[in-house]
């Protein structure tokens, strides 16, 4: 068999980016379409808000399903079936004739979509380094923004005119199909042995018992902050995902085109925010600051982009107004490739299981707050303090991180 090149498993992680894209192209494709759809089938924002809920609550069972299934299957299969999956339930929504059919398409692909995360942070634990993580786990987090990017421009150019009933069924049945080509160059480019290592390291090589416990790691300090951060964190990012376009149509009074071209700049500045945070974590620990410090000082700078969402009610339609949702942009998908690298500090005997059950709280608490984003938008004509306050949570995650991520792992060393 023909040894693998140094630059190979870089490549596999550019695929796992186009994954994410491809997951996110399928998830983004309602938020862009929202308007036309809330319109067609007669949705209150309340409504709206639980379709998006639903989406999460699947989302949080399938990461418990998942999750398990990731450290108990082959992840090279697993992985080209969820993606199959949930791109048959992205294609299934552009033919959805009401909105209980609509609820049901979400439900389903959220449910699908939750075994992206799972098999691909086990895959670059597999792959790369503790020093080569946070980058890794870049590259893999930033296809969300880059499939975030491309749907506006899809939306724009496969929708038509407002005025035709049904043009927003279309995307859903492009990018659907079009997900279903991934599992070629994933098949080539992994063979069936490659991704059957030990990620927890020499110390478990050749037994087939974990270490630890899980219930040893759920319990954990480092686990309870795992659960807080991912709950911060992701409730930031889902409630700006699924509202921006609705905010700035509805909200400041953009165009559908306005918002749309928006909305792909949006998820532009959220991607380089992304890669940057990544790159500079991975650079300050080549540099020697040490690898804890160094996520948690590029984790706080992020935060504090996030947090300037907080000047949103008090602007206008205008430049400053979309300046403050591009930083935010940066900071609120900036602090994810951070966040799975404190997950794989955790035993890698259990990384699927361990991202599937932080999946758990990533999406529960985020699908209550879409339901009461909406309800709150409904009762107050107003989407400005909901975004402002959804800013500030990653704060709340920061000092978790800083204060007690290695308290419990220094006592156990003394």
């Amino acid at each position: 068999m023909t040894p693998r090149g140094p630059s190979w498993k870089w490549i596999v992680c550019g695929l796992l980016l186009l994954a994410s894209a491809i997951n996110y192209m399928d998830r983004q494709t309602l938020a862009g379409a929202s308007v036309r759809i809330k319109n067609e089938f007669h949705l209150s924002p309340s409504q709206y808000g639980q379709i998006e809920a639903m989406f999460g609550y699947a989302f949080a069972a399938g990461s418990v399903v998942f999750g398990w299934a990731a450290d108990r299957f082959q992840i090279r299969g697993l992985y080209a079936l969820v993606l199959v999956l949930w791109s048959i339930a992205g294609f299934a929504t552009g033919m959805a004739a009401d909105a209980g059919q609509l609820l049901l398409c979400r439900a389903f692909l959220g449910f699908f979509e939750a075994g992206h995360w799972p098999c691909a942070i086990r895959t670059t634990r597999l792959l790369l380094d503790e020093r080569q993580r946070s980058m890794g786990n870049g590259l893999l987090q930033s296809g969300a923004s880059l499939g975030a990017i491309i749907t506006p421009l899809i939306l724009r150019m496969l929708m038509g005119d407002a005025s035709v009933a049904g043009g927003w069924r279309t995307p859903f049945l492009v990018v659907g199909a079009a997900g279903l080509l991934w599992i070629i160059p994933w098949f080539l480019l992994v063979r069936s042995g490659d991704l059957a290592g030990n990620p927890a390291g020499p110390a478990n090589a050749g037994t087939s018992r974990p270490s630890t416990p899980l219930l040893d790691v759920l319990l954990s300090p480092r686990m309870l902050v795992i659960f807080g951060t991912i709950a911060c964190i992701n409730t930031t990012w889902q409630v700006l995902r699924a509202w921006l376009v609705l905010f700035l149509q509805e909200g400041r009074g953009y165009t559908e085109a306005q918002a749309l071209y928006f909305n792909s700049a949006w998820f532009g500045a959220a991607d380089i925010g992304c890669i940057a945070a990544g790159a500079l974590a991975a650079r300050l620990a080549r540099r020697g600051v040490g690898v804890h410090a160094s996520r948690v000082w590029v984790f706080a700078g992020c935060s504090l982009l996030c947090a300037t969402a907080a000047a949103v009610p008090w602007l206008s339609k205008g430049a400053p107004l979309l300046i403050v949702l591009a930083l935010v942009a940066a900071g609120a998908l900036g602090v994810f490739p951070l966040y799975h690298a404190f997950t794989q500090d955790l035993p890698g005997e259990h990384q699927g299981k361990i991202t599937g059950i932080a999946g758990v709280a990533a999406w529960i608490i985020p699908a209550q707050a879409q339901r009461l984003f909406g309800i709150v938008v409904e009762r107050t004509g107003s989407f400005d303090y909901g975004l402002a306050l959804a800013g500030l949570l990653p704060l709340l995650a920061l000092f978790p991180l800083w204060l007690l991520w290695n308290r419990g792992e220094a006592k156990r060393a003394s």
